[in-house]
């Protein structure tokens, strides 16, 4: 298999996450139920094939070391461990968010949801962010 191809999808289905969250808010602030719900699920489903396509790469590839030099240098380490810390704390705050609202403990889901999402997104976008500072700009 040709593994120069999962960065690109492991950023596709990053930036695919980010989509979906942000639909998923704006159809639970409309109080569009089923459409939230779908859109999260679907959410988790993208998120769910991006680790495991990433894990799959790393495994199989090892680490791409950053080329940057200069101011970009700390700026690419920063987003990137700062992605990194985050995407370890989401997981555990993902299965509680869901695990409330497939209980219908919706005041509870409600209540860690304002931390997930915006941690969620966080993740997703500065995912996007670190694949195009390694693979795609040009320093």
């Amino acid at each position: 298999m040709d593994l120069s191809i999962l960065p690109s999808v492991n950023a596709s289905l990053n930036a695919a996450s980010a989509l979906l969250l942000i639909l998923g808010y704006t159809l639970i602030r409309q109080r569009a139920i089923t459409g939230h719900t779908i859109c999260m699920l679907a959410a988790c489903g993208t998120s769910t094939l991006f680790l495991i396509s990433y894990l799959y790469y790393h495994a199989h590839h090892g680490s791409t070391p950053f080329e940057g030099q200069g101011w970009i240098r700390p700026l690419y380490f920063t987003i990137l461990i700062s992605h990194t810390i985050l995407a370890v704390v989401i997981l555990p705050l993902i299965f509680v968010t869901l695990s409330r609202a497939f209980r219908s403990r919706f005041d509870k889901h409600r209540r860690i949801a304002r931390i997930t999402l915006p941690l969620w997104l966080y993740v997703s976008i500065t995912g996007v962010v670190v694949y195009w500072m390694l693979y795609r700009v040009k320093y």
